[in-house]
């Protein structure tokens, strides 16, 4: 099956059901392994976060993710919405830091992804597919992952004095998750409702976003869209929480009384066994040493180095030449804790921080020349080492690397340099040493 992306640029007003905010949301299309990338718009530098399952942060009633010091509020009905109909590449661009909660389904997202005109590209769609159960257990909530060569939902909600227990098994795709799911909203107890608003949620609530329940009651400002609408929304946040493993997925998700902690969880597993299979089958090696790939995104970066936040100073390797040329991409945000330093005011990107980004792309490419299992590239010395323009917030610093010596298989040596709009803001002659992880140890 090919990967999918919208043909044209769409967007949505509304109202933020935590913050209460109002937000504009835009779908844009996006080149093929692009993968879902969210945008604060709103922010200096207009940063981007990557939506996966180890940048989450909050899971109070809703999905939080964050990098850096962007963060995004309640993706889960976005992701769902992308997930169910099939998209693989877009850019999701907001004005605040929660989209509009609507009418507290997916249903308003699944109508926008429409109006985009879904469209297929070249590339194919990578799934992962469980080969293995997973299980996640907390108190009376379980979700188990069974192997599947398709991706089917078992769910089974209810509360603790057993109202409004409801049962449903679907099989997920775009047809049926825009006819048996997108339109199913959220719903909450009522006695919670005072203890969310103490926790500073649901500033934008009301009953035009939100089913209530009181006792064996159902307090609503329409009638149920489905007589079992309650498991149904359920399914649609299992299908934008597991959307956190940063692909697609097959397998046979039976989940009893799950939320978005419990899920999470399980995606946590998953994504455990994801990065455990492509290191076992040799994608991690992949990643970096072979030949023929053009490029290398922010899981191949993370596979090579051990670097992460705040020190990562590469988001993605742009353009591979052979196996002795390589340039790497660093978007420079106002989100980056050492601007709050250096210098309040007057934000400068530090020198040397532009000297860790070559020695990072430097050690990127020395490893894929050879073998990196159990290695870790170290950076030893800089020479020629010159500064020519100021790196500032909302730059794109393109990060040029050159190998020109390597010594057996453990020393190397580089040129490199650092541009911005085609001009050098720095350069180096760098070397490093590629060494065994227990010799760190």
């Amino acid at each position: 099956m090919k990967q999918r992306t919208l043909a044209r640029e769409v967007s949505i007003k509304g109202s933020a059901l935590h913050t209460g905010d109002a937000v504009t949301l835009t779908l844009k299309p996006a080149p093929a392994n692009t993968g879902i990338v969210f945008k604060r718009m709103d922010l200096s530098g207009e940063p981007e976060i990557r939506p996966r399952v180890d940048q989450v942060t909050d899971l109070v009633r809703a999905t939080t993710i964050q990098s850096g010091h962007a963060k995004i509020h309640t993706v889960e009905h976005v992701l769902s919405a992308l997930h169910g109909c099939g998209i693989d590449n877009v850019i999701v661009e907001m004005d605040a830091s929660e989209p509009p909660i609507m009418d507290g389904s997916a249903r308003p997202f699944v109508s926008l992804i429409a109006q985009g005109k879904p469209v297929e590209q070249d590339a194919e769609r990578v799934y992962f597919q469980l080969d293995a159960p997973v299980s996640v257990t907390r108190g009376n909530s379980s979700v188990i992952a069974l192997p599947s060569d398709e991706f089917k939902i078992s769910c089974t909600s209810t509360d603790d004095r057993g109202f409004h227990t409801q049962y449903l098994s679907l099989t997920i795709d775009p047809e049926s998750y825009q006819s048996e799911i997108a339109a199913a909203r959220t719903f909450t107890i009522y006695e919670d409702i005072e203890e969310l608003i103490k926790l500073g949620k649901i500033r934008g609530g009301s009953l035009d976003c939100a089913i209530v329940i009181r006792g064996d009651k159902i307090i609503s400002k329409e009638p149920l869209r489905f007589k079992d609408e309650f498991v149904r929304h359920k399914i649609l946040d299992l299908v934008g929480d597991v959307m956190l493993l940063g692909m697609p997925l097959k397998a046979h998700i039976v989940a009893s009384r799950p939320g978005h902690a419990i899920n999470a969880e399980l995606t946590k597993l998953l994504f455990a066994k994801l990065q455990a299979r492509a290191k076992d089958s040799g994608k991690k090696k992949a990643a970096v040493t072979a030949g023929a790939e053009e490029s290398i995104d922010i899981r191949g970066i993370l596979d090579a180095l051990p670097h992460r936040y705040p020190f990562l100073m590469l988001d993605r390797v742009v353009e591979l030449k052979g196996q002795d040329q390589l340039t790497a991409l660093k978007n420079v945000s106002i989100n980056e804790p050492y601007f709050q330093g250096h210098y309040p005011g007057n934000p400068v990107m530090p020198g040397v921080l532009q000297i860790e980004a070559m020695a990072q792309a430097a050690g990127v490419l020395m490893m894929r020349r050879m073998s990196i299992e159990g290695k870790t590239a170290l950076f030893m010395s800089c020479d020629k080492v010159k500064f020519r323009r100021a790196v500032r917030p909302g730059d794109q610093l393109m990060i040029h690397v050159k190998m020109t010596k390597s010594r057996g298989n453990k020393i190397g040596m580089a040129e490199a340099e650092c541009r911005v709009n085609d001009q050098v803001t720095s350069s180096a002659d760098l070397m490093f040493a590629l060494v065994d992880n227990s010799e760190i140890d």
